[in-house]
């Protein structure tokens, strides 16, 4: 850092509201945050003293930027932007893939009932939920799906399908349905996933008592497991206080030990649906850091009626942004549930800190051991690894690691030439991937740990030499022993180093190992199903490019094909074309 250029920067930083971004020595930036004041904010990182994380944080700073805008809300709304874009490394990643199932009921002339994750591609369809977890979300529509016959198929056949023969579709493919039906059945859904399941009930159990008096035992049985499943829907549910009036999310933080714990209760009809719980370590603000994960998880999750929020915050910036009525109770059923959440961030946070404290420090130490190791320092590391079969579908993937952790975002996959020894795979990944990296202008690694001994060494210092790296880019290789498991590291000289089974890095080691491993495998499958799928399609008359795009869209790969009924396909393609794929699939298996 030249102390001097930041000091100088901090000086004509002005007095307005806006972003700044952080950047290390390499120009990436690490660091995203919002002020109402730019010159008082982003000095306070280069003054005084602060915590070990923060002053980590603030030790990797080279440069900074900023954009000056006309409001906070712009700043925030800016803020959010700038870290979905780069997903800086101190940034606090509080929304990971993972989402909630919802039931969702389609808007279309013919509607459709499925589960859904994303609950923002179709804003026009109504959406129920979340669900507790997704077997509760599965039983709920097998059960609604049973009792109201919507229309299942994604692409309208041009004749019934099974599903009109089972009495769970009215056919409107072939029939003409009346709008009134639908409308009708989709009252009784939005009853039924209101809490109203007592008209439901009544007649499932005047229909199992009908089967079984006319000895239709299976029938009656189904009947009987669909009530069975109602009341564990509704068993489920954890009534929390008799209040009806509406759905809300409750959300809370506590900030301890520098970490921020955030706490969350969705509540649907006096019913805690779910809990959400986020522990993070906490760079910047507090209020700063809540707000943006607020506005992160609304743009993920559908918003309830109402959000409440502590008293203590400020939340005009929030009200511009989100399109949601917040409220900040001061007594009543609302401070009640707002001190549950801090009372569940509280305990949390003292449960999971040390667990994560102690993972962090685990990683912490197993960098600065491989960097002793390396004798420089290798705090971003890139493995690689292949996989083929018999020379067949040869890939390589590879895996970056950023002090200790997995960067997926920077993994790549290489689709190699088939026939070549794994030493010449080995060489045509790394020059491919160090020859973009230089003609890109983008940041090396400080390591490379190849899967294998002296002779995967040898060909990464011959490509490395060839593109004038060898003095950037250290190069170490895994040993392995007789089960194929990582016992010790070579270094680019063919000196074997030990390292201790009982080590944060031989922990680390073996972690990444398996990543990579497991990255080449899942590539190396992927494309050999698909070929698979391909071939077998190639086989079967009545299936031309149009109808194996489509199959291929519709099902993915050859698994999810060969797993499917007769009438998922028949979903997708004609019947007769689909019968002799669906025959042509399972002649195969049972050879």
């Amino acid at each position: 850092m030249n102390k001097e250029y930041i000091k100088a920067k901090l000086a004509e930083l002005p007095h307005e509201p806006g972003s700044y971004q952080m950047k290390d020595k390499f120009g990436e930036i690490i660091y995203v945050g919002k002020a109402k004041d730019l010159h008082n904010r982003v000095n306070q990182y280069f003054v005084g003293a602060h915590d070990f994380k923060t002053t980590k944080m603030v030790s990797n700073i080279d440069d900074f930027d900023f954009i000056v805008t006309a409001s906070e809300k712009e700043a925030l709304v800016l803020e959010i932007n700038l870290i979905k874009k780069y997903r800086p490394k101190y940034n606090i990643q509080f929304i990971d893939d993972s989402s909630y199932p919802y039931i969702k009921l389609t808007k279309e002339k013919y509607p459709r009932l499925l589960m859904a994750r994303d609950t923002k591609k179709d804003k026009k369809a109504r959406y129920f939920g979340p669900f507790p977890d997704v077997t509760a979300a599965k039983n709920t529509l097998r059960v609604l799906q049973n009792l109201y016959p919507f229309r299942r198929c994604t692409i309208m056949p041009k004749k019934v399908c099974l599903y009109y023969h089972l009495g769970q579709c009215l056919g409107p493919c072939e029939f003409d349905i009346k709008p009134k039906v639908y409308e009708e059945m989709s009252e009784g859904v939005q009853r039924f996933l209101n809490g109203d399941t007592k008209e439901v009930e009544e007649n499932l159990q005047v229909k199992m008592l009908e089967a079984a008096q006319n000895m239709r035992y299976e029938q009656a049985q189904e009947y009987k497991v669909m009530l069975e499943s109602i009341h564990s829907i509704v068993r489920n549910q954890q009534n929390i206080e008799k209040d009806n009036r509406g759905d809300r999310d409750v959300f809370a933080y506590v900030v301890d030990r520098g970490y921020i714990a955030i706490a969350g209760f969705l509540v649907r009809r006096g019913t805690i649906l779910n809990k959400e719980f986020r522990l993070r370590p906490l760079y910047g603000d507090a209020q700063e850091a809540f707000e943006s994960f607020l506005i992160r998880y609304y743009q993920e999750h559908p918003a309830a009626r109402e959000l409440v929020l502590s008293k203590d915050m400020d939340v005009q910036a929030l009200k511009e942004v989100l399109d949601i009525p917040i409220f900040q109770p001061r007594r009543g059923y609302k401070v009640r549930l707002v001190d549950m959440c801090l009372h569940n961030a509280k305990q949390q946070l003292d449960l999971k800190f040390n667990a994560v404290n102690r993972q962090d420090s685990m990683r912490e130490q197993a960098v600065n051991d491989l960097s002793k190791l390396a004798g420089k320092e290798m705090n971003r590391v890139e493995l690689f690894d292949n996989s083929h079969t018999s020379g067949a579908f040869t890939v390589a993937a590879c895996v970056v690691y950023e002090d200790g952790k997995e960067d997926r975002k920077s993994y790549r996959k290489f689709k190699l030439h088939t026939k070549n020894s794994d030493v010449d795979s080995m060489k045509e990944v790394l020059y491919r991937r160090y020859f973009r990296l230089l003609k890109e202008g983008s940041r090396l690694p400080d390591g490379i740990l190849v899967d294998g001994g002296w002779g995967q060494i040898e060909a990464a210092k011959e490509i490395l030499g060839q593109l004038d790296l060898l003095d950037k880019i250290n190069i170490m290789g895994l040993v392995k022993d007789d089960h194929h498991n990582t016992r010790a590291i070579m270094d680019s000289n063919g000196k074997e180093l030990d390292v201790a089974k009982d080590s944060a890095l031989f922990f680390l080691l073996t972690r990444m190992q398996d990543e990579v491993h497991r990255a080449a495998i899942s590539y190396h499958r992927q494309l050999r199903l698909k070929a698979q799928t391909k071939s077998i399609l190639d086989e079967i008359e009545g299936i031309g490019p149009k109808r194996k795009k489509l199959l291929l869209k519709s099902f993915g790969n050859f698994t999810n094909l060969k797993q499917s009924t007769l009438e998922d396909i028949e979903q997708v393609i004609p019947s007769e074309p689909a019968r002799l794929l669906y025959e042509n699939l399972h002649e195969k298996e049972d050879d």
